[in-house]
Formats: C-alpha cells, sequence, structure tokens
C-alpha cells in the first residue's frame, strides 16, 4: 500500500502496462522479441490493442537491422502494418549475406541484400576494373532470385533467368527458413492441391537427372515475362539527387504491384493430374509451344496437357533406367527414391526456395560443399571487433598504387576476399580466402588462401612506397599463395601483410615484389552503384554445377 492508500498490486501485471503512455511502452517493448509480444497481446483485449500499434512494431523492426528507419517508413506504404512488415524481415533476414557455390571455378559469389520491401540475390560477375577503381567504378551484376513481401508481410519466391532472348521471373514458394540456415536449396514439391499436404520423399533423395529434368520442367511452365520498363531495377540506385530517387522509388512500386499480380495464388504451383480444365496460372501461361521429346513435331497443348505429358516421360526415362540398371552388386535397390514416389502425394508441382540448415565441413572459410546439389552456401561473416578489426570482405587488385592503369593494361582483375581469423598450433592467424576473381582463365581455385598472416609476429621489412597519403602503420609477417604443387594445391612464398589505414590493406610477396593491394568493401553500397546485366538459364543461374575454369557469365556481359 502506497501513501495514499491505495494497494499496489492494482497497477501490477497488465494494468500497470497499460497505463505507461504510448512511448514509454514502444521503449519498454524493445526488450521484448516479436514472439514475446505476439503473445503479450494474447493476454486480454486492451493488451492486444497496445501490443498492435504501429509505433511498437516499428521499433521491433528497427531493432532488426535489416534497413535503416528512413526506409522501414517507405518500406511501410507497401504493407498492411508495420507487424505485417516486421513479420517479413524476420523472415529474410537469415537469407541475407554472401552466398557460393565452388563451381565455376572462375566465380560463383552471391550477395543477399535488401530490396525494396525484398531482398535480392545478385550475382558479382567476374570482371576487371576501369580507371575509377573498386569505390566509383560500376561493379557487374546479375539478379538470382528474390523475395518479396505482399500486402500482409508473407514471403513470394521469384527465380531469375533468361531464355531465347528474354528475361523472365519464376514464381515458386519460400519454405520456412531457418535462422541458422547455411545452405539454400533450389528444389521441386508436389502437395495436395485441396489441403496443402506434401510429398514425404524429400526432393534431394531423387537421382541428379530426374531432379535436372523436374526444375526443367516446372521452371519452363510457371515463367512469366516483366515488360522492360517495368524490370529495369530491383532496388534503389546510389544517385545523387533526390528527384532521382524518386523516380526509383515510383517505378519499384510499380512492378512490384505488377510482380503480385503475376503471382497467383498457389505460388506458381502447376497442377498437373486430376484437374481437368482448372490450373491456377495466369492467362500468360495457359498456351505453350511443346517440344516432344524425340524432337520429331511441335504441337499447341494446354499447360496440364504440357505437364502431364513431360512428367509421364521422365518417369518412363526414370523407371526404364532403374529396370536396366536392375539392383546393385550388394543386392540392395538403388539408393536413390523413385520418381513415382515423389510425385504420387501430389496433384501439384511447382518451386521452392528451401533455406536449411546442414551440418557442414568448411577449410579456411570455404564451405566443402556437395557438387551434385541445386546449392548455395553461406560464407561464415563476422564483424569486425576488439583484437580482429581486419576481419569482412575486401576487394583487391595486384598492382601499386591502388587504381592506377598502366598504358599497355586498360583493366585490372577483381578479386574479392573474406578476411577472418583462426587460431593454429597457439598462433592467431589472419586468413584472406579468395570468393571472385576477374581473370579470363581462373589462376587460384575458389576457397584457396591468397595470404596468411600471423598477426602476433610484426614484420621488419619496409613499405617500398611510403608518401603523405599512404604509410604503413603495422606490418605482419606471413605467406602469399604461389605456384608449386599445381592448381588445386598451391604452393606460398613469404611476405609481409601492411596495414595503410582502416579501410586499405596491401600483401607484398617479398622474392617477387608483387602487391595485392585490398580496400574493405560494403557489397550493398557498391552494386548500389552497379550495373545489372543478363542472367543465365533459370536453373543454372541459380547454381552452375559446371565445373569451367573461363568466365561462363562472358556472353552476358551487356546491359540488361
Amino acid at each position: 500500500m502506497d501513501e495514499s492508500g491505495t494497494m499496489l498490486t492494482d497497477f501490477c501485471g497488465s494494468s500497470l502496462l497499460l497505463t505507461l503512455p504510448g512511448d514509454v511502452f514502444a521503449l519498454v517493448s524493445k526488450s521484448l522479441s516479436p514472439r514475446d509480444l505476439c503473445n503479450l497481446g494474447l493476454c486480454c483485449r486492451n493488451l492486444h490493442d497496445s501490443a498492435a500499434c504501429d509505433k511498437v512494431w516499428l521499433s521491433q523492426c528497427d531493432m532488426l537491422r535489416v534497413v535503416p528507419c528512413k526506409d522501414l517508413i517507405e518500406w511501410r506504404k507497401g504493407v498492411c502494418s508495420y507487424k505485417a512488415l516486421c513479420r517479413f524481415l524476420v523472415g529474410i533476414k537469415p537469407l541475407l549475406g554472401i552466398w557460393v557455390h565452388q563451381n565455376p571455378e572462375l566465380g560463383n559469389v552471391v550477395y543477399v541484400m535488401p530490396g525494396f520491401i525484398s531482398a535480392v540475390a545478385c550475382r558479382i560477375i567476374p570482371q576487371e576494373l576501369g580507371p575509377l577503381g573498386i569505390e566509383d567504378g560500376p561493379i557487374l551484376w546479375s539478379p538470382v532470385f528474390e523475395v518479396v513481401s505482399d500486402f500482409e508481410g508473407s514471403a513470394k519466391f521469384f527465380l531469375h533467368g533468361r531464355e531465347s532472348g528474354n528475361d523472365y521471373v519464376y514464381p515458386g514458394l519460400l519454405k520456412k527458413v531457418d535462422r541458422t540456415c547455411n545452405v539454400l536449396l533450389l528444389e521441386v514439391e508436389p502437395q495436395q492441391h485441396t489441403s496443402g499436404a506434401h510429398s514425404i520423399v524429400p526432393f534431394g533423395r531423387l537421382a541428379f537427372v530426374d531432379r535436372r529434368k523436374l526444375l526443367d520442367t516446372v521452371t519452363n511452365q510457371v515463367r512469366q515475362m516483366l515488360p522492360d520498363a517495368k524490370d529495369d531495377i530491383l532496388f534503389p540506385r546510389t544517385r545523387g539527387e533526390e528527384a532521382d530517387l524518386r523516380e526509383d522509388m515510383e517505378l519499384l512500386y510499380e512492378r512490384r504491384l505488377l510482380l503480385m499480380k503475376l503471382y497467383d495464388d498457389d505460388g506458381g504451383f502447376t497442377v498437373w493430374k486430376g484437374a481437368g480444365s482448372e490450373f491456377p496460372l495466369s492467362e500468360f501461361t495457359q498456351n505453350l509451344d511443346l517440344i516432344s521429346a524425340d524432337n520429331e513435331s511441335r504441337s499447341r497443348k494446354t499447360l496440364a496437357e504440357y505437364v502431364r505429358y513431360s512428367l509421364k516421360y521422365i518417369l518412363k526415362k526414370s523407371n526404364s533406367k532403374r529396370d536396366l540398371l536392375g539392383k546393385n552388386s550388394s543386392g540392395h535397390g538403388s539408393k536413390h527414391a523413385q520418381l513415382n514416389e515423389f510425385l504420387q502425394p501430389g496433384d501439384s508441382i511447382g518451386l521452392t526456395l528451401h533455406a536449411s540448415t546442414m551440418k557442414l565441413s568448411s577449410y579456411r572459410a570455404w564451405p566443402n560443399m556437395h557438387d551434385s546439389k541445386f546449392a548455395l552456401y553461406k560464407l561464415p561473416m563476422r564483424a569486425p571487433e576488439v583484437d580482429e578489426e581486419y576481419a569482412g570482405v575486401w576487394g583487391g587488385t595486384f598492382g601499386w598504387p591502388p587504381g592506377k592503369l598502366s598504358d599497355d593494361k586498360p583493366g585490372k582483375a577483381l578479386f574479392l576476399l573474406l578476411l577472418s581469423y583462426e587460431e593454429s598450433q597457439g598462433q592467431k592467424l589472419l586468413i584472406a580466402t579468395k570468393i571472385l576473381e576477374g581473370t579470363h582463365y581462373v589462376l587460384h581455385p575458389n576457397g584457396s588462401a591468397m595470404f596468411i598472416v600471423n598477426i602476433e609476429e610484426p614484420s621488419n621489412d619496409p613499405f617500398p612506397w611510403c608518401t603523405d597519403e599512404h604509410d604503413s602503420k603495422h606490418a605482419f609477417t606471413g605467406e602469399g599463395i604461389a605456384n608449386g604443387y599445381g592448381f588445386r594445391y598451391p604452393g606460398s612464398k613469404p611476405g609481409s601483410l601492411f596495414v595503410i589505414d582502416d579501410k586499405m590493406l596491401a600483401f607484398i610477396w617479398k622474392e617477387s615484389g608483387a602487391v595485392l593491394t585490398l580496400q574493405r568493401l560494403d557489397l550493398q553500397e557498391v552494386l548500389s552503384k552497379g550495373e545489372r546485366i543478363h542472367a543465365l538459364l533459370p536453373v543454372s543461374n541459380f547454381a552452375y554445377l559446371t565445373r569451367s575454369y573461363s568466365n561462363v557469365f562472358a556472353n552476358g556481359l551487356t546491359k540488361a
């Protein structure tokens, strides 16, 4: 009881919360997770109203640190509430970051970043830099996929690809995203059109040839073309004028509305059996050219007929192959699931993006990956902190001074390196893992260490180019990559890493004098200044599984 004689218990619990001003309640709610806040709203009607207000959920959105607060206010115009926006942001946050695949060796680096009420996956193209260098020169990129929020905050998945000279989007479903996801899988999934029941046979258990044919068949059916004027940009570009930014925002609003219209209620899932004359795709895909398996004739068929025929052909080929193979030498059947088992539970089939958590081994921050999965693998990213201030993504070129080009060579190959720390035999090592190389023919394999230095062992080597602008503050002893044991197992030679400032490093090989100059990169900022080029065929565009040592993206080096 207080001095006025009022029982303190009268102001405990929900009653106390309800007496708080809105701003104070929003401040207090910052100590809660979105799940806790939803549970709080279930306690009573008054708390439900307080917990549902936009000011509270704006705070929740801001704490996720996906986009700045000013962008949240702009994004809110496209969804029904900040609560719906928070739901979307929670779902896409684990997708953000750098994803890679081993093939092609010259580079398959995909950066997922916020777009406009969306997450956009951009492939950074192996390339040379012009006279303006990394920060000011336009970096080339191509779209891989988008995850876009609808008005209610639900995520819609769109794969990107290019076929027969046209750019397409391929709608599908985003499966529940694991918070700790480290693998992105492009899959096909059958489901019961009425009940929503899914196949009990995982897509990954199918033979590779069956998985590839299913992906090719489904992408051929669900593809949608956006008018060129509506597909110029996927995120706001970094430009100086406010009028330019407003123009970008108007284009992005129009493009998003068009994407939502193209995305039907079944998320691109195609009814393939028992559908009669009804199937849940838009009018753009009602009639398609069917190229028969033996390429002898073409005919106009309805979508349902096309899919039934295609799947029947795949099943026939798959079963006949198994009949020929029979059982293996150990007396057991094939380790792969049969295609008819996979398709049996469903009457519709469609694309899915599956953000999964797998137990993966890695070597020097590079994951050991499967060559036969349509997958992208996440690189472990750590923010710079005390004693590990050089962790993160750095862009580099060979030569000094940085950005200066010789008369006989107009461009320099862009290298992207992931710098990370590792304890080894009582020593703390800084390892620069190559994730992209911009040469015409790959010199070093993906995942190789361009240099390794012991940050506890200072180097006494002088920096060769001391100037008022560029002077070494620290230097560490290490070894840099060199020819020695072949492509996969290169040798190393001594060198030193020089710290010019917090945003510039230089590794110099002692014997040759070669120098690799690095500068810290904000990939989102770099890509927002970049130039978009055309994508590959849709399935290959997600994960290019064919080993290649040359630039497989070179034939698309024209602006989209």
